[in-house]
């Protein structure tokens, strides 16, 4: 497993994961959580990509 440069960074993800969860409905826990469906993972990652874009795009005007 490769060393994050920035240690607050796993932290930062962690809780825009959980944020991100939260707005699709999929119920995380904090450690494991392997016993999600494909379709749940995909949601998380989606929105996370989704929010991204979007800061990104605020951050370009």
């Amino acid at each position: 497993m490769a060393k994050n440069t920035v240690p607050e960074a796993k932290d930062a993800l962690n809780r825009f994961k959980m944020e991100a969860a939260n707005e699709v409905g999929v119920n995380l826990k904090q450690g494991y959580n392997g016993d999600l469906t494909s379709k749940q993972a995909g949601s998380v990652g989606g929105q996370m990509v989704k929010k991204m874009i979007k800061a990104y795009e605020e951050s370009m005007r």
